[in-house]
């Protein structure tokens, strides 16, 4: 018996808001379970210097967990003076993950820049980013579109994110943190709506799992994010 009753190829409770915030060009509040994650998209009319007079835009992400995210306060990175690893690590996720699905060449010379604000944290937040953060990216292009800024949207198919793991010797999807914290092997899967993987993250706690558990729980991502990229053409108009 999973901590939360799921069924093995359950799902946490997932909805996607979006629109939450009503300054930025696009934005989603996503919650899977108990975990919360501000998506927001703002549009600048400029690229890095690597990029400049090449015609093509570029997508990038900043992650972040709020002080009260957790159980206990976590101290603010900007006080600290420096990101940790883990955060600078996951931006980069999440910043492959989007330009993976994106044409460039079509959003001109602008930058998307994506800020993933965790406000509750239980598990998956680098998952629910990714999947929040496409959308908010699709109704930034919206927007941008409406302005006569771009004729078209930029993407060119969907991303998702789901964690999933192998816990008490049974597959199973989108990991809790009770899970997380003690399951045998976890995994996080970056899909597109197309079949495509983007990045897979795996890593065994403790006994090395084998192939047949990495596949299965790779047909469990499947069948998440199935599910998750219907939520995000439901969040976003499609």
């Amino acid at each position: 018996m999973r901590p939360s009753g799921r069924d093995p190829a359950a799902l946490r409770t997932v909805s996607l808001q979006p629109g939450f915030a009503r300054h930025a060009e696009g934005s989603c509040l996503i919650r899977m379970g108990v975990t919360e994650v501000l998506c927001t998209a703002s549009v600048e009319g400029r690229v890095p210097p690597f990029l400049r007079g090449q015609g093509q835009g570029w997508v990038t992400a900043e992650y972040g967990m709020l002080p009260r995210a957790t159980h206990t306060r976590g101290d603010r990175e900007a006080a600290r003076g420096k990101q940790s690893g883990r955060t600078q690590e996951i931006q980069r996720l999440i910043g492959r993950s989007l330009r993976a699905v994106t044409d460039m060449k079509a959003m001109g010379e602008m930058t998307v820049t994506i800020d993933c604000d965790v406000l509750t944290a239980d598990g998956g937040t680098r998952c629910a980013s990714i999947t929040g953060a496409w959308v908010a990216l699709h109704l930034a292009f919206e927007h941008c579109r409406r302005m006569n800024i771009m004729t078209r949207n930029p993407l060119k198919d969907q991303v998702a994110a789901v964690s999933c793991g192998v816990w008490e010797g049974t597959p199973v999807l989108d990991l809790d943190y009770a899970e997380d914290s003690k399951a045998d092997a976890d995994a996080n899967f970056v899909l597109t709506g197309a079949g495509g993987i983007v990045e897979v993250q795996g890593t065994a706690e403790g006994a090395p799992f084998s192939d047949a558990e990495l596949m299965a729980l790779l047909a469990l991502a499947r069948s998440g994010t199935t599910d998750l990229f219907a939520k995000q053409r439901e969040a976003a108009g499609l």
